[in-house]
């Protein structure tokens, strides 16, 4: 596919072992950015707008939950779905980023690459659709 006709997603993650693998499973069929933290990750949605943004929630500088609302909040990034991929799996947690912090989907690690794949696919195809929850 031609680079230019490609989704972009964002993978924000503190560990780059999780952005590595992130990646594998989606260079093939996305092009992919990486961010370190929230703060990197609200400046790129910014700046490069990506199509959705996969979001760790326990980060330095700017947890996921404090970057998915300042997304969320902001004029030209509030359209960007935000899913957060997490090993947190605790449904206060849950509620807490898709009610209150407006994140669109929430995936737990681990996850099968296939999981992700598919979930991403339902959400750009919808537009607005939430990502079912998989524990």
């Amino acid at each position: 596919m031609d680079e230019t006709m490609r989704k972009k997603v964002l993978i924000v993650d503190d560990e780059p072992g999780v952005r590595r693998l992130v990646r594998q499973i989606l260079f093939r069929d996305y092009t992919v950015a990486e961010a370190q933290n929230g703060e990197e990750a609200v400046d790129m949605a910014r700046s490069q707008k990506p199509d959705i943004i996969l979001m760790d929630m326990m980060m330095p500088k700017m947890d996921g939950l404090a970057a998915c609302c300042a997304i969320k909040a902001g004029q030209i990034t509030k359209g960007i779905p935000v899913v957060m991929l997490t090993a947190i799996s605790h449904d206060l947690n849950k509620k807490l980023a898709e009610n209150v912090m407006g994140a669109d989907g929430y995936i737990t690690k681990p996850f099968k690459p296939q999981d992700l794949l598919s979930a991403i696919d339902r959400l750009l195809k919808k537009g607005d659709a939430r990502i079912p929850t998989r524990e």
